[in-house]
């Protein structure tokens, strides 16, 4: 998976990242679908082993454009995993008291704890991004949040953070079709906002904007990965696949017993 991830400094394209890709897993949808069932399920033990050596922090950034598949992602990579030790946060349109404190406050508030794993779906991210691309701020303000963000995510990092960052990059002719499909469906009907239509018209500033806060924040200690998001099974098989190795390299281990168990009987 090392294939999507961007190197620190590394000035990148998205268009020249196929939305389309499937060449790390070659045996196709089934065989992959097979495998993502085997990731999930190990995921699920690393997770409890998080949670019970009460060591470790968790944290997952999802980002894409709207129908990128954030919510299908972590459905299929999280849903089979125990609720217990994992968090969901998802960023919406800031509330007043959260308007009133600097853009990171609420950020700050849902970080992991000690044997946690939380899933940030959207993030502090969108101050580089809606805010950028609506002009809700001057560019003096949000070009240098980019270090902030940074310097954000090394003190996280310093503390005992382990950080992954994913952009689900979807095309946007795929986009189109899941629009269309949220309007054709009736049981998606709920999931369309007209609202999608004008920000789908941003397209190519979205992108742009895209680029530079990827390219400005992808670290050695926080990377990003542009995972390609036209195929949902293959998508979920990176996400998954980069999750569980990264797990596996922390070398985690259940906690020794407070005393000694060998004599205990339960009557």
């Amino acid at each position: 998976m090392d294939k999507y991830r961007v190197k620190p400094g590394e000035k990148i394209r998205l268009k020249d990242f196929d939305p389309e890709d499937t060449s790390q897993f070659s045996e196709g949808k089934p065989a992959g679908l097979a495998r993502l069932a085997e990731l999930t399920k190990r995921l699920d033990e690393l997770q409890e082993v998080l949670y019970a050596e009460h060591k470790h922090k968790i944290l997952v950034v999802l980002q894409a454009l709207d129908a990128g598949g954030k919510d299908g992602t972590i459905r299929s990579v999280l849903g089979g995993i125990n609720p217990q030790g994992v968090h969901i946060a998802s960023f919406k349109v800031p509330t007043e008291q959260e308007r009133d404190h600097d853009y990171l406050w609420r950020i700050h508030q849902q970080a992991p704890a000690r044997g946690e794993l939380v899933v940030f779906n959207r993030s502090h991210y969108e101050d580089v991004l809606v805010v950028r691309v609506h002009n809700l701020v001057s560019k003096d303000i949000w070009s240098r949040r980019y270090a902030q963000i940074s310097s954000f995510e090394q003190m996280l990092a310093e503390e005992g953070t382990t950080i992954l960052k994913f952009y689900l990059n979807v095309s946007k002719d795929e986009q189109k079709q899941r629009l269309q499909e949220r309007l054709d469906v009736p049981s998606k009907n709920w999931k369309f906002n007209l609202g999608d239509l004008k920000e789908r018209a941003l397209w190519d500033d979205y992108i742009s904007a895209y680029e530079e806060a990827i390219r400005k924040t992808s670290t050695d200690q926080a990377p990003w990965y542009v995972i390609p998001a036209n195929r949902n099974w293959y998508r979920n098989l990176c996400v998954a696949s980069i999750l569980v190795k990264t797990l596996e390299d922390l070398k985690m281990k259940y906690p020794a017993p407070a005393a000694d168990l060998s004599s205990i009987v339960i009557d």
